[in-house]
């Protein structure tokens, strides 16, 4: 008869067998047990935020309907806190929606202006991962994400993914022009206006960790479908290409400062001009000036040679000569 498989040892400790088992049961439990919690930390996030270095500030401005129809541009400007090394790696996520940023740059110290930055751009789903290396202390991103605007109820709502650790966020809310019944949570309670005529509304929202999120939830009301560009400049200046006045072949009409300077350019001319005929004049007039007066002796009256008045006889045909004049 077959002898059974001993179930325990000598000593009643489980078998090889049953370890493996119990060891097998306890790693499904402990899976099934922190899965949900390992979605929910969002290890793309974590490792984006992990990797970003510090701030010293963060501002998110917001501009509904400012230059494009349907869209609210996204601008995003990071200072680096003063004890991170330059140049530093920075990764940032944008929303696919946005189709990629409109503008990666840093602000330039010799120039004191924003300069274009090589950056590294990856698709991930419904985000997409931009990495650069920051020269100076100052980074700016630019994008744009679709707002619904089909009917003059329009709403939008930005989300911060929580990249960076920053010691201060400072949202800034452009109102559209034209719009009304505006609302906006959480509050933006600063409010100004700026050169551009807009009305601002900001707030500090205070230091936020690495994977803190932050949602800006906007709403108001708009008939006019003209963005804030549009309506702020003078018609024709505002009107699309397709909408613009027919120009006449062969270019533009002139414009005011084309025909000044069509003017100053004839003036010049006719300046030139009698500049050169009264130096010409001058110089003839001067010739004439100093040219010896011609003798006026007459003629030898034998052979026809002119003659000097105090000549007694012809220099051609030697015949004598009277008095000159005679």
């Amino acid at each position: 008869m077959t002898n059974k498989v001993a179930e325990h040892s000598v000593d009643g400790a489980p078998t090889p067998s049953r370890t493996r088992s119990a060891a097998g049961i306890l790693t499904l439990a402990f899976v099934l047990t922190t899965l949900p919690a390992v979605r929910a930390a969002d290890p793309v996030a974590t490792a984006t935020a992990g990797t970003n270095p510090r701030l010293a500030s963060l501002e998110v401005e917001i501009w509904p309907e400012y230059d494009r129809r349907a869209a609210a541009l996204i601008i995003v400007k990071g200072e680096i806190a003063q004890d991170v090394r330059l140049p530093a790696a920075v990764s940032m996520r944008i929303a696919a929606s946005s189709k990629g940023p409109s503008a990666v740059a840093y602000l330039d110290a010799a120039s004191g202006n924003l300069a274009n930055l090589n950056f590294e751009r990856k698709n991930a789903g419904d985000v997409i991962t931009l990495k650069f290396q920051a020269p100076t202390r100052l980074f700016h991103v630019e994008y744009y994400e679709p707002l619904a605007a089909g009917t003059p109820e329009r709403s939008f709502t930005y989300r911060w993914n929580g990249d960076f650790p920053t010691n201060r966020l400072r949202v800034l809310l452009q109102e559209p022009a034209t719009s009304t019944k505006l609302s906006v949570q959480p509050p933006l309670n600063a409010t100004s206006t700026g050169q551009d005529g807009l009305r601002y509304r900001s707030a500090d929202l205070g230091p936020f960790e690495a994977g803190k999120r932050q949602e800006v939830r906007v709403r108001y009301t708009k008939s006019d479908t003209r963005t804030s560009a549009e309506i702020l400049k003078p018609e024709v200046a505002s009107a699309p290409v397709a909408d613009a006045p027919a120009v006449p072949a062969g270019g533009s009409g002139p414009s005011k400062l084309d025909i000044a300077a069509w003017l100053i350019g004839i003036v010049a001319a006719l300046g030139i001009g009698l500049g050169v005929w009264a130096g010409v004049m001058w110089w003839y007039g001067r010739k004439e000036d100093s040219a010896p007066e011609p003798r006026k002796g007459g003629f030898c009256a034998k052979c026809g040679a002119p003659r000097a008045p105090d000549d007694r006889f012809c220099s051609k045909c030697g015949a004598k000569l009277g008095k000159a004049g005679g």
